[in-house]
C-alpha cells in the first residue's frame, strides 16, 4: 500500500496543481500523523462503530443521497459546490483564486501522502462484497483509507471560500462536510478517516496563514473573485 499513497485527489485545478510548488518548503508543513488520533484499533468500539455505519449506509443505494455521493466523487468542486458558491466559476477567468487553490492543494496532498503512508489504513470495503458508490479500482484499493484525502481537499476548498467569500460562508461549510460525508455514504472510507480528513485540512489551512505568500495571495484572490462577482454593466447600443 504504501507505494500507492501519492495516488493523490485529482484537483480541479488540472495539472497546475500537479506542477505548482506548495507554499511550505521540506520541513515546514505539519505533520499529521503527531495531530490526528489515527484508524481506529480494530476490534475497538470506534471500529466496530465504522463498520456498522459502512453496513448500514448500504440501503442508502438508489436514493437521492447515494446519487449525491457517486456525483461527489467528482473532484471538480467548481461544480460540486455552485449552488454553496451562488455560481459556476470559470476558472479561466481568475488566475489568482485558481493558482492560490493550487498551491494550498499541493501542501494538503503532501501532508496527506505522507499521513497515509504512516498508517496503511485499508479502505471499509476490502473484504466486503457489500455495494460502494464507485468502481473498486486497484488505484482506489491500494490507497489507504486514513485520513480521507477526497474529504480534506472538499473541506480545504470549502475553508479557503468562505473566508474569501463571507456572505456565502455558512452555504459553503455546511457544502464542504456534506461533502465529506459522502465518503463514507459511498463506502470508499470509514466514518473515522472522513474525520480525519476534516482534521487535516484544517490543519493544514491554520498552518498555511503562518505563510506570508499565502496571506497575499488570499488578499489578491479576495480582489479578484469580488471584481468577477461584481455586477456586469451593460455596453451602451
Amino acid at each position: 500500500m504504501a507505494a500507492a499513497v501519492g495516488l493523490m485527489v485529482v484537483s480541479p485545478f488540472g495539472a497546475m496543481a500537479k506542477d505548482r510548488q506548495g507554499y511550505l518548503a521540506a520541513g515546514e508543513g505539519v505533520n499529521l500523523a503527531t495531530i490526528l488520533p489515527g484508524p481506529p484499533t480494530p476490534g475497538s468500539p470506534r471500529a466496530l462503530a465504522d463498520a456498522r455505519a459502512f453496513r448500514d449506509s448500504r440501503a442508502l443505494r438508489g436514493m437521492a443521497r447515494w446519487q449525491q455521493a457517486t456525483a461527489d466523487v467528482s473532484s471538480d468542486l467548481g461544480a460540486r459546490f455552485a449552488d454553496a458558491l451562488g455560481f459556476r466559476p470559470d476558472w479561466t477567468k481568475l488566475p489568482l483564486t485558481r493558482a492560490l487553490l493550487a498551491r494550498f492543494d499541493a501542501d494538503r496532498s503532501a501532508a496527506i501522502g505522507a499521513a497515509k503512508a504512516h498508517w496503511q489504513s485499508p479502505r471499509p470495503f476490502i473484504g466486503s462484497d457489500l455495494p460502494i458508490c464507485e468502481p473498486r479500482t486497484p488505484g482506489l484499493i491500494a490507497n489507504g483509507d486514513y485520513p480521507s484525502g477526497h474529504t480534506a481537499h472538499g473541506w480545504g476548498f470549502a475553508l479557503i471560500m468562505a473566508e474569501l467569500l463571507p456572505d456565502r460562508a455558512n452555504a459553503l461549510l455546511a457544502r464542504g462536510r456534506d461533502y465529506g460525508d459522502s465518503r463514507w455514504i459511498c463506502g470508499s472510507h470509514s466514518q473515522s478517516a472522513v474525520e480525519g480528513g476534516y482534521m487535516a485540512a484544517s490543519a493544514v489551512y491554520a498552518r498555511e496563514h503562518g505563510n506570508a505568500a499565502f496571506r497575499r495571495d488570499m488578499a489578491a484572490a479576495a480582489e479578484e473573485l469580488a471584481r468577477y462577482r461584481a455586477p456586469k454593466t451593460a455596453s451602451p447600443r
